[in-house]
């Protein structure tokens, strides 16, 4: 994508109502949405994030099948989830928003017990160790995602990454987490499956399944 068309794109996410682009300083001095995204939603209704969304395709598949929860799309690429944003506003997807910053900086954007759900969706697996701090369900993440989420919350993680599957279940296990589902080829156990997770697909995750690639999954709860 050109730089041209990624500014456009950036232009055009500010006039989004269902997109939230505050600067590091303001996350940092006090975000003004943290603890009220029922006022960003107008409701009361649970919300559940989908970390590294993308262009926000699942976030949108998600938010349509369970209209009564809200869903917030975070990625650091506006320009990626501009078309998702568009796209949730030409078909009046009322229970979906998009924020534009870091995952490390997630405990400042949510107050705690804020969130009842997460998808980490086809995360970047980080796999050199040099790279273990970015993984995003490395301790210093999990310990974010326990503070922002409610008392027995859940987790999802969705990934093509057999390394990612096996790292992220070695931590739950070693730290005595709950694990209420896991299964590294999930279209091949798809009677036992949660109807979410093989029923939403992104573009690149049916790419995978074309050439015979196994997708993982693994569902939990923290228990800190």
């Amino acid at each position: 994508m050109g730089s041209k068309n990624k500014l456009k794109r950036f232009r055009e996410n500010d006039t989004f109502a269902n997109v939230v682009q505050p600067t590091r300083e303001e996350v940092f001095s006090g975000f003004s949405y943290k603890g009220k995204w029922n006022e960003f939603f107008k409701n009361e209704n649970p919300i559940v994030l989908e970390l590294g969304c993308g262009k926000g395709e699942y976030t949108l598949a998600l938010a349509e099948k369970n209209p009564t929860k809200n869903f917030i799309g975070i990625d650091i690429k506006g320009a990626r989830f501009w078309r998702g944003a568009k796209t949730a506003l030409e078909e009046n997807q009322t229970n979906v928003g998009f924020l534009r910053t870091q995952i490390e900086l997630i405990d400042l954007c949510f107050d705690k017990h804020e969130i009842d759900e997460i998808w980490i969706t086809f995360p970047d697996p980080q796999i050199k160790y040099t790279r273990t701090k970015h993984r995003l369900t490395n301790q210093t993440f999990l310990k974010k995602y326990h503070t922002i989420l409610k008392p027995n919350g859940i987790i999802h993680l969705k990934t093509d990454s057999e390394f990612m599957h096996g790292y992220t279940l070695g931590l739950l296990h070693g730290e005595s987490h709950e694990i209420l589902y896991a299964h590294h080829d999930v279209y091949k156990n798809d009677q036992h499956a949660p109807k979410e997770v093989i029923g939403t697909q992104t573009f690149y995750e049916s790419q995978y399944l074309e050439t015979g690639k196994a997708i993982t999954y693994i569902k939990f709860r923290l228990n800190y």
